[in-house]
């Protein structure tokens, strides 16, 4: 074992931050609240565990598992180990998992009695999986599941209970260009890829998000995030960076009434969402709970209606809302709307040391005020896809990564995001923006939620077509709000055919899920 020495290695990150913060209350989690250096020392014994099961420097340690504390002790436990955290969403079925645990070559496993069967399924028949460790007590730890692994050995099953009996290693050296985390995308245009992220990135992207975000004096937070997620993962870094004493209240899941409950019972003062957990706030009674100390939402991961924003602002007199913006391959964040500074309708500023520009087709950086595609460049952006040399050498130029995303940029540098490169619909060759087209549909005082995607026609090349849904007890016909999107859309824009849903599909991570909106207008 040597001794880490580098600053940017996140084991190191966590004791600096212990160290400079002090022994504190960290983290609560139904209704358990956790000191700072007994998550710490489970850490180092989970990291000792871990090299006793035969995980080594650079192995991908797989974590499919909720929100708990399980999960943070896990991540900093395998960066001790030197080791990668390879997060899978819990709502990932087996194929999906398969596939994961396949292209990373895992060795290890982490998981919950929940997922433990379809982890099983799997990883059944993958050489490289060796371990499958059960963050749960009770599960019979060093059973063997039958399977055709490497050289005929099974799976073991081990308890979590079983590592943290592990004597701690000390943090196994690693340089800041090691991998840290491959976390794999959404897949939603196709086979999900791995995201190359090393100490570094995480390092850099963590302090820029502090940075920007900082408040002095707000030490509590809520986090419904999952952990898994690329935003759920840098809020955690970020957290690290921060000189306070804090605690942050976590959730296994988003339940918008469980989450007023806690900002009230904690007095919590600041949460991130993403759009849909916004939503899902709005349809709670907020004004009989006293939710006075919130003081800022940090939303992010998709796209927030500006109807939204001026709605929890109303609601929450308070609160500020600050949107920003970001991407896996950025280390997850790219932009972020200052605290007192913000603009409405925009995703903010580039964090400190984070350059954007918007280029056209040709890569030519565009005037302020003109869209194009969103180019970034900062030591947070990923080294490149796991396995995936042409896709990388297409998100990585020249130093800038190219994110698929469509923007501008104002005299003053705030970013406002108008689409997604590969969801821009043709129609009459006239481009039309789903974004644009959401927007004004959930104008309507019925409407809650809404997504556009395009349909090939033979006459216009593209038809546009939307889905929404509406405000509990509300109504209205597709013809009706047809008529209201045409009366403030261009000709080409508004959509010829609305579909009324009791509500749209989300992906894991809450996010509109345009894939399966696509699946949905191919099969009519």
């Amino acid at each position: 074992m040597g001794t880490a020495t580098t600053a940017a290695h996140l084991a190191v990150l966590a004791e600096e931050s212990l160290e400079h913060r002090g022994d504190h209350d960290s983290l609560v989690f139904e209704e358990r609240t956790w000191r700072s250096a007994e998550l710490h020392d489970r850490a180092c014994r989970v990291a000792g565990g871990l090299h006793q099961l035969g995980v080594r420097a650079g192995d991908r340690v797989a974590v499919v598992m909720a929100n708990c504390t399980e999960v943070s002790v896990t991540y900093n436990a395998v960066w001790r180990a030197g080791a990668a955290v390879t997060p899978v969403v819990v709502l990932a079925t087996a194929t999906e998992l398969r596939h994961v645990l396949a292209d990373s070559s895992a060795t290890t496993v982490v998981t919950t009695g929940d997922q433990l069967d379809k982890v099983l399924e799997a990883a059944t028949g993958l050489p490289t999986v060796r371990h499958v460790v059960v963050a749960e007590p009770g599960t019979a730890a060093g059973s063997t599941i039958a399977g055709e692994p490497a050289a005929g050995a099974g799976v073991d099953v081990v308890d979590f209970d079983q590592l943290e009996r592990g004597d701690d290693p000390g943090i196994v050296s690693r340089d800041e260009a090691d991998l840290a985390a491959l976390m794999y995308t959404g897949g939603t245009t196709g086979r999900a890829k791995g995201v190359e992220l090393s100490h570094r990135n995480l390092w850099f992207c963590g302090r820029s998000a502090h940075e920007a975000s900082y408040v002095p004096g707000l030490t509590r937070g809520l986090s419904s995030l999952p952990m898994s997620h690329a935003f759920g993962m840098i809020v955690t870094v970020t957290s690290m960076h921060a000189p306070d004493p804090s605690l942050a209240v976590l959730m296994r899941w988003f339940d918008p009434a469980r989450w007023v409950a806690l900002v009230e019972e904690y007095q919590v003062e600041r949460s991130a969402l993403v759009p849909a957990m916004a939503q899902f706030l709005l349809a709670e009674p907020l004004e009989s709970a006293d939710l006075s100390n919130l003081r800022y939402l940090t939303i992010g991961a998709a796209p927030l209606a500006r109807e939204t924003a001026q709605e929890l602002e109303r609601r929450l007199p308070n609160a500020e809302v600050l949107e920003g913006y970001g991407c896996t391959e950025s280390g997850g964040v790219i932009t972020a709307n200052p605290p007192g500074k913000r603009k409405i309708g925009t995703v903010g500023m580039p964090i400190p040391g984070y350059e954007v520009r918007i280029v056209d087709e040709q890569g030519e950086q565009v005037p302020a005020g003109e869209a194009g595609e969103i180019a970034v460049r900062a030591e947070g952006v990923m080294r490149g896809y796991w396995n995936a040399p042409d896709a990388t050498a297409t998100a990585l130029r020249d130093g800038w990564l190219y994110t698929g995303d469509i923007g501008r940029l104002d005299d003053e540098n705030y970013l406002t995001i108008v689409d997604r490169k590969k969801d821009i619909i043709i129609r009459n060759g006239f481009n039309v923006y789903p974004r644009d087209v959401e927007d004004v549909l959930v104008e309507h005082p019925a409407v809650a939620m809404a997504g556009v995607v395009g349909r090939p026609d033979d006459r216009v090349g593209e038809e546009v077509i939307a889905f929404v849904s509406l405000h509990q007890g509300e109504s209205v016909s597709a013809e009706e709000l047809t008529e209201f999107a045409r009366s403030r859309l261009a000709a080409s824009k508004y959509p010829r055919e609305i579909h009324v849903l009791d509500s749209l599909p989300l992906t894991s991570v809450a996010k509109l899920d345009r894939k399966e909106l696509r699946r949905r207008v191919h099969e009519e």
